[in-house]
C-alpha cells in the first residue's frame, strides 16, 4: 500500500524531494499504525481488556517468542500466574487459565477445538488441507477430530496394547542387557549418560511400534542424528508456535530450515516405507488403518504421513523425559529409591526364574505414586494445551467468561500442577506419598486429581496413555531390579534442573549415573 495522499502534501507543503517525502510518508504511515495497533490492545474497548498481564505480552506475540527461546516459559508462566491469578493475558489475544472449574469447558466434553498454535508446529510438506482432514493433533474441527479420535482409540484398545507390551518389552531387555554389558567392560561399574540410553531405546521401540521395525539406535548410536534433528525441529515448531504465519517461511529459509526439512523427510520416509510393505507384527498404523477403513474408503497414506510425526514425538520424545525424570527424582531422594527398590524386590523376589509380570505393575502403590509425582512436577507439555472457540460460532462461554471467536486459551499442565489450591502441602517439592494419602479428610491435605491432567483431557487427551502408562512402569521397575544406581561423580543435580527447557514439550540435558549391576539370584531379563 501506497501513502500517496501523505507523499503529495509532503512534497507540495514542506518542499521535499520525491524520495524523501515518499520515505517519510512509509515511516509516518507504519509508525501511526503500530502505534494505533498498540493503543488498542492497550486500551479498554480490547475484547481482554478485563484480563491482567504483562503490557508486552498485551502488545505482541513476539515477547512469547522471546521468552520461549529461552526454554524456561514454563516458569515464565508460573511467575505470571502467581502475580496476576488464576486468569492471565498472555497475548493480543489469549489467555492462561489454571482455574480448575473451567477446563471442562476448555479441554472437556464440553470444551472446545485446537487453536492456531497448532498450525505453528507443522514439520511437513503435508499440505494444510491433509493436516486438517488427518492429522490427530492438528485437526480443529471436532467432527472431524472425532472420526480420527477413533481410529486412534481402537489403535490403543487392550488387544492392540498386548502387540504392543511385546515389542516393548523387547527394547527393554535389550536396554538392560546393553548397560549391563557396558557395566562388564567397566569393572563391574559403568558410568552412563542414562538420558541418552532411554532416548535410544524409545527411539527404537517407537520404530517398532508404529513403522514395524527399522532403527536400532541402541546397536549403532544415532550416527544420521535423527535425535539431534528432532530436538531442532521441536525447538523451531515452539517458537513458530505462537506465530503461526512464520511457519511455511522458516522451513524454507536455508540453514535455519534445514533440521525442520531433514526431520519432515525423515518422517516423509518412513510413512512411505511403512505404506509399502507390511510389517511382521501389528503396529500402530496396521490398527489404525484397519479402524480408519472401517467407516471410510479414502487412502490410509495421507492418514499415515500426516501422523508420523506425532507417533514419533509422542511415542518416543514424550515418554523419554519422564524416565529420565523419574531416575534423577529417585536418585535425589535416596529413602523414595531405597523404598520403591523394596516394594518392586516384594512384588519380584530375586529367587524368581520369570520375567517382569506387568500385570503385577499397576498394584504396586509407591511404583504408581512415584510415577505420578514426577507427572505432576514435570509435565512433558508444560505450557501449551491450547484450546480456541470454533470457527463461525462466533464465540463460547467458558464457565462464567465469554471468549470472542478469534481469542485463544491455553492451560498449562505445570503451573496448574504446582497450584496449592489443588496440591497442598508441599506443591513444588516431590513427595509422592501425596498419591498413596489422597484419601485423607484433613483441611491440611489437598490432592485434587481432577486437577491432574499430565496426559490433558478430554476428547483431545492422549490416546497413548495406556501404553505410556505401562512403558514408564515397566522400564523403570526393571532399573530397579537390575541395577544399583547412583549419580555419577561431579554430577550437580541443580546443572540437571536447569538443562530441563520447554520447547513444546521438555527437552532434558545429560543424566551421568554410575550402574552397579544388582545381585539377584536367579533372575532372567
Amino acid at each position: 500500500m501506497v501513502p500517496l495522499l501523505p507523499t503529495w502534501v509532503l512534497i507540495n507543503h514542506c518542499a521535499l524531494s520525491f524520495p524523501m517525502a515518499f520515505l517519510t510518508a512509509y515511516v509516518l504511515f507504519f509508525a501511526t499504525l503500530f502505534t494505533s495497533i498498540v493503543a488498542y490492545r492497550l486500551s479498554s474497548f480490547h475484547p481482554l481488556a478485563k484480563y491482567p498481564g504483562p503490557i508486552m505480552c498485551k502488545i505482541s506475540q513476539l515477547w512469547t517468542v522471546l521468552v520461549y527461546s529461552r526454554g524456561k516459559g514454563h516458569h515464565y508462566r508460573k511467575m505470571l500466574h502467581d502475580q496476576y491469578g488464576p486468569i492471565v493475558r498472555i497475548g493480543p489475544n489469549e489467555l492462561s487459565v489454571t482455574e480448575k472449574d473451567m477446563l471442562p469447558y476448555i479441554l472437556g466434553s464440553q470444551g472446545m477445538p485446537k487453536g492456531p498454535l497448532f498450525e505453528g508446529r507443522r514439520m511437513t510438506s503435508v499440505s494444510q488441507k491433509d493436516t486438517e482432514h488427518f492429522n490427530l493433533i492438528a485437526t480443529r474441527d471436532l467432527q472431524r477430530h472425532a472420526v480420527l479420535r477413533k481410529a486412534w482409540s481402537r489403535a490403543f484398545a487392550d488387544a492392540p496394547l498386548r502387540d504392543y507390551e511385546e515389542l516393548m518389552l523387547a527394547r527393554a531387555r535389550q536396554l538392560i542387557h546393553t548397560l549391563k554389558t557396558i557395566c562388564e567392560k567397566q569393572g563391574g561399574v559403568g558410568g552412563v549418560d542414562v538420558a541418552s540410553w532411554i532416548d535410544y531405546f524409545t527411539f527404537d521401540f517407537m520404530g517398532d511400534m508404529a513403522f514395524g521395525g527399522g532403527f536400532e539406535l541402541m546397536r549403532d548410536g544415532d550416527s544420521e542424528r535423527l535425535l539431534s534433528n528432532m530436538a531442532m525441529s521441536l525447538y523451531y515448531a515452539c517458537l513458530c508456535q505462537a506465530v503461526p504465519w512464520f511457519s511455511p517461511v522458516l522451513r524454507k529459509l536455508p540453514y535455519v530450515g534445514e533440521p525442520i526439512r531433514a526431520f519432515g523427510s525423515f518422517a516423509f520416509k518412513l510413512a512411505k516405507i511403512r505404506y509399502d510393505q507390511e510389517p511382521d507384527k501389528k503396529d500402530l498404523f496396521y490398527h489404525m488403518i484397519a479402524a480408519y477403513r472401517a467407516d471410510s474408503q479414502e487412502s490410509p497414506f495421507t492418514l499415515i504421513l500426516s501422523n508420523s510425526l506425532l507417533a514419533i514425538v509422542a511415542g518416543a520424545d514424550t515418554t523419554a523425559t519422564v524416565l529420565k525424570n523419574t531416575i534423577f527424582y529417585l536418585l535425589t531422594n535416596p529413602a523414595y529409591y531405597a523404598r520403591l527398590r523394596e516394594e518392586v524386590d516384594a512384588a519380584f523376589p530375586p529367587t524368581e526364574t520369570s520375567a517382569l509380570d506387568t500385570r503385577i505393575l499397576p498394584s504396586l502403590p509407591f511404583l504408581n505414586a512415584v510415577i505420578n509425582e514426577v507427572l505432576r512436577l514435570q509435565p512433558p507439555v508444560s505450557t501449551t494445551l491450547q484450546r480456541a472457540p470454533a470457527r463461525g460460532t462466533k464465540g463460547k462461554l467458558v464457565g462464567t467468561h465469554y471468549i470472542k471467536e478469534g481469542t485463544h486459551i491455553q492451560v498449562p499442565p505445570y503451573v496448574l500442577h504446582r497450584d496449592p489450591r489443588y496440591f497442598y502441602p508441599r506443591p513444588d517439592e516431590f513427595w509422592p506419598d501425596r498419591w498413596i494419602l489422597g484419601t485423607s479428610d484433613s483441611a491440611e491435605f489437598v490432592l485434587d486429581r481432577s486437577a491432574f491432567i499430565p496426559f490433558s483431557m478430554g476428547p483431545a487427551n492422549c490416546a497413548g496413555k495406556s501404553l505410556a502408562m505401562l512403558e514408564l512402569r515397566a522400564v523403570v521397575s526393571m532399573f530397579i531390579m537390575h541395577f544399583d544406581m547412583e549419580f555419577g561423580d561431579n554430577f550437580d543435580p541443580r546443572v540437571w534442573m536447569e538443562s530441563l527447557k520447554d520447547f513444546f514439550v521438555l527437552e532434558c540435558g545429560k543424566l551421568m549415573v554410575k550402574l552397579r549391576v544388582r545381585k539377584r539370584k536367579g533372575f532372567e531379563l
